[in-house]
């Protein structure tokens, strides 16, 4: 349990690596901070789209019919959106709309709109985090080779989340101390949700629940990527090749790490 409680830690804390590449005091600047928020945006949305969502049709199908699946888990995905709409109101803004286009800088300089993303960002990967640390901490007990080579795909995976989650925080305090906390909460969740998974949901939690949990998760994702990250990547834009970069790098990115994820 030690050794899958370790590599779980491991993966799980490669978010920090992201946090420091989100910290650089480049992505303040308002071209490279708008390809950072559209490679933010595309990473969730493939995320959410290519792995998430159909693993928990499939996995809720094998305990109800698939139509059912599928009309469970676009319910879970909307309940999910209407979720971050409701933390978006909680949260800080300048305007009271949802959205970073709606957010102006106040007397500090800071950006509003880019913390409330920031912060929906670190709460919804560190959601996400939690089953991906059930797998990682459960593959290392059954098998530790296998699970060290899961741990690193997963963290691989880590890296960009950990970069989504402090560039907006950096951008928004100028402070590289808040981003990286935020980027190492988002990153704990993952041996959080090892233990507590290994103790308590696995023996309480009907068949195909977990999984439909995450689409929760990812239609969060998926909300804030729409009504946060792109509007805020257009907003900084000094022209339109620096959100399309960041789309397409972000796309990459997930892709190569979801492919190793299966390997």
């Amino acid at each position: 349990m030690l050794l899958a409680l370790a590599v779980t830690l491991l993966a799980g804390l490669s978010t920090c690596l992201g946090g420091l590449l989100g910290v650089r005091s480049s992505v303040v600047r308002p071209g490279v901070l708008a390809a950072a928020l559209a490679f933010a945006a595309r990473l969730m949305l493939t995320i959410s789209l290519l792995q998430i969502a159909p693993a928990s049709v499939r996995s809720l199908s094998t305990v109800v019919d698939a139509s059912t699946a599928l009309a469970a888990v676009l319910g879970v995905m909307a309940l999910g959106a209407t979720v971050v709409l409701a933390l978006g109101r909680l949260l800080p803004h300048g305007s009271g709309h949802v959205g970073a286009e709606a957010a102006t800088p106040d007397v500090r300089g800071l950006d509003p709109g880019l913390l409330r993303s920031g912060v929906l960002i670190a709460l919804v990967v560190g959601l996400h985090n939690l089953p991906e640390g059930l797998a990682t901490f459960v593959s290392t007990l059954e098998d530790p080779a296998g699970g060290l080579v899961l741990a690193v795909a997963i963290a691989i995976h880590n890296v960009p989340e950990g970069l989504a989650v402090a560039a907006p925080i950096y951008a928004a305090t100028r402070s590289r101390s808040q981003a990286l906390l935020w980027a190492t909460l988002s990153g704990l969740a993952e041996p959080l949700g090892g233990l507590l998974g290994y103790l308590l949901l696995r023996s309480l939690l009907p068949p195909g629940w977990l999984d439909l949990s995450l689409a929760l998760v990812a239609g969060m994702m998926i909300a804030v990527s729409l009504l946060e990250l792109l509007p805020g990547a257009r907003r900084y834009a000094v022209g339109h090749r620096e959100v399309l970069v960041g789309l397409f790098l972000g796309a990459v990115v997930m892709v190569v790490s979801l492919v190793l994820l299966r390997l």
